[in-house]
């Protein structure tokens, strides 16, 4: 089968590789589609903690090509999705019920073979059924799931007010959730463009421009919409330098959730005594593990919608040119196709 392997960070072909074997509990998936992350530019880097040789892609879907000898309610021919996470079951956290913080957690497409190939070896416990989305929209179901767990960390009452800086495309999908989930009023903020234009049509209330150069601009524009600040700030950017100004846009008492895919090394600026006068309570949300359903029900009842973030398709062959757009923000979001699909 053809496929995209990496042997080592930053070293890439594509190439024919062998189909993988199924296990008894396996199914195989013939991939329909797969999405381009930000976290798949981290893996190129050797960020995240990837294991080579490897086949990244997280974000796929597909149909069943065959089934394990012990596998059941499943057969080929089905619509599916996988769930990419994988906990022991054993460690610390796991022992504790943190499944998300598990010590030894794998995913598809990082420490396993992902959905950049024909085809893709996933167990039948992570499999989810999708019946009404097309296959560029259902890769977004793994991204939707992350979203679910941001508004799960962030737990936001409702009627608040809601900042979010960063319109790109899981950020279009939890600015929607935010809209749903409790914000009366939300604000967008990011570099204008049709990233911008499509959260205003999408979900924000307000959207402001953020110009990087110039950022006492995108400032007086946000005191004009909230002289007091905001009750919850999400960062979804992945530019460490916007965490400190979510900081500095959050109300007293507030909190800021930081969202967004950053470099490992990363940090930014916080001055403790602003933490500590104004009670701030600062979040992180990392992927997610057990949200594909909830996910699912959004978007095949419409709720959420992604048929407009996709802006950019390639064939699987053309991954150094997929890789290049993503790079130069170009689009909202890249989705590949393996060959016959």
């Amino acid at each position: 089968m053809k496929a995209i392997l990496y042997d080592a960070p930053r070293s890439f072909s594509y190439r024919d590789v062998s189909e993988p074997p199924i296990a008894e509990d396996d199914v195989l998936i013939r991939v329909k589609a797969c999405g381009l992350c930000g976290t798949d530019l981290h893996i190129h880097e050797g960020e995240f903690g990837p294991r080579f040789p490897l086949i990244p892609g997280h974000e796929f879907a597909g149909e069943i090509a065959a089934v394990g000898a012990k596998v059941t309610g499943w057969q080929p021919g089905d619509r599916v999705v996988a769930n990419c996470n994988r906990a022991c079951g054993h460690c610390f956290q796991c022992r504790r019920g943190r499944f998300l913080h598990c010590e030894n957690m794998e995913a598809y497409g990082i420490q396993m073979d992902g959905g950049f190939a024909e085809f893709l070896r996933v167990k039948a416990a992570d499999v989810f059924a999708v019946s009404g989305l097309p296959w560029r929209e259902a890769v977004m179901v793994e991204p939707t799931a992350c979203a679910v767990h941001g508004m799960d960390v962030l737990a936001a009452k409702p009627g608040a007010e809601v900042l979010m800086f960063g319109a790109g495309p899981t950020g279009q999908v939890l600015a929607q959730l935010l809209k749903r989930n409790g914000a009366v009023r939300l604000t967008v903020a990011a570099p204008a463009g049709p990233k911008l234009d499509l959260a205003e049509q999408l979900s924000a209330d307000r959207v402001v421009a953020v110009d990087r150069n110039d950022p006492e601009a995108h400032r007086r524009a946000l005191r004009d919409i909230s002289a007091n600040g905001f009750d919850y700030v999400v960062e979804a950017t992945g530019a460490p330098g916007m965490c400190a100004e979510a900081v500095r846009q959050v109300r007293r008492g507030g909190e800021v959730l930081i969202y967004g895919v950053y470099p490992e090394a990363a940090t930014f600026p916080v001055n403790p005594f602003d933490v500590f006068r104004n009670e701030i309570t600062i979040k992180g949300s990392f992927a997610q593990i057990h949200d594909f359903g909830r996910a699912l029900a959004y978007l095949e009842t419409g709720q959420v919608r992604v048929d407009r973030i996709v802006s950019d398709e390639f064939a699987l062959e053309h991954w150094d040119r997929a890789l290049e757009n993503a790079w130069q923000r170009r689009g909202i979001k890249t989705v590949l196709f393996p060959p016959g699909a």
